[in-house]
């Protein structure tokens, strides 16, 4: 009864809409209806590989989705790390209450919070630049400085978020090993790299492993809401552009067949990742 709920949730919201998946496979038009619509076979997933834009849009999302992951994905471990070290229950609750509340707010919300502080004539990141003799710079609007932003402000947002499982695998370390540690010499360096990091490498291994599976996923309701026609060219990913050709343009067989390859990259990366964990001998997703 407990587990009901969830299992109702991702068959509802998951696995009954894979049945949309032969949309990809159709010239659907919605009117006929999925069933009555015709088939095309593998035309639409020629046609994406014939389209330049696609392989444009393909490359940012990737780029951004490598420095999301080379940068983000270590970020909430560190901060774990970082916590565990902290012996003053107040102070340590205070960090983690701060770090965990721009998860709560809507891109919308951060968003207006990265234009007030990051414009060129008002925000304070451009005016401490301007007490160093450093020229304003629109980061926003500039295609160099576009994907930093959209990278450092999504590891604020969901750093203290993620690093609660991280939290919760540290406090299962038996305490003795410190103290047998400590006895020997160890100084909290080498407890962090001999005891810490190898007793939490088995949650570190699973959620990277999940991570991979959303490789192509940076974010619709960020990218959406910053991308500016200045920056387009890097900016523009694999979910704005579905958004823009199958929702505004009306192309939907088209862009169920890109969301069906960019899953299958994804599923192919977990299936990948989880053999290659296996054959290092730690533990897999199965």
């Amino acid at each position: 009864m407990i587990m009901l709920p969830g299992i109702l949730y991702f068959l509802v919201y998951k696995y009954a809409p894979m049945w949309g998946i032969i949309i990809a496979f159709k010239d659907f038009n919605i009117f006929a209806g999925i069933s009555e619509s015709d088939w095309v076979g593998w035309q639409h997933f020629r046609d994406m590989f014939h389209d330049s834009q696609f392989y444009t849009v393909f490359f940012n999302t990737l780029i951004i989705s490598i420095y999301k992951l080379l940068w983000g994905f270590p970020g909430p471990i560190i901060l774990a790390l970082l916590l565990n070290e902290v012996r003053h229950f107040l102070y340590k609750r205070s960090i983690q209450t701060l770090a965990y509340l721009p998860h709560f707010l809507s891109w919308v919300i951060v968003a207006g919070v990265l234009q007030n502080i990051l414009s060129p004539t008002s925000g304070v990141v451009n005016q401490f630049l301007g007490y160093l003799g450093i020229e304003p710079i629109f980061f926003l609007a500039d295609p160099q400085w576009f994907r930093a932003v959209i990278v450092a402000s999504d590891i604020w947002k969901d750093i203290g978020w993620g690093a609660i499982i991280y939290l919760a695998a540290l406090s299962g370390v038996n305490p003795e090993m410190y103290e047998a540690a400590t006895v020997d010499g160890a100084n909290k360096w080498q407890q962090i790299l001999k005891i810490t990091i190898p007793s939490i490498l088995p949650t570190i291994i699973i959620l990277f492993i999940l991570r991979l599976g959303h490789v192509l996923d940076v974010g619709f309701e960020q990218i959406f809401i910053m991308l500016n026609p200045l920056v387009h060219n890097v900016g523009d990913v694999i979910e704005t552009y579905t958004y823009r050709v199958g929702i505004t343009q009306g192309k939907y067989s088209y862009t169920t067949a890109v969301g069906l390859f960019k899953s299958l990259i994804g599923l192919l990366l977990v299936i990948a990742a989880n053999r290659t964990a296996k054959k290092l001998g730690h533990e897999g997703l199965w």
